[in-house]
């Protein structure tokens, strides 16, 4: 799976993982996560 902010291929066994509407979305690193916590619906598509 994607990193929804900046696209890079990561696993589920990634320690950057964030909860939005019921669906987890993981992340390659901190900063990446803290983005999209910021503003999840932004990063969301549909």
């Amino acid at each position: 799976m994607k990193d929804p902010i900046c696209g890079m291929e990561v696993g589920k066994d990634s320690k950057f993982k964030s909860n939005y509407k019921g669906k987890d979305y993981y992340f390659c690193s901190a900063s990446c996560k803290q983005s999209f916590d910021k503003s999840p619906e932004k990063h969301v598509k549909g």
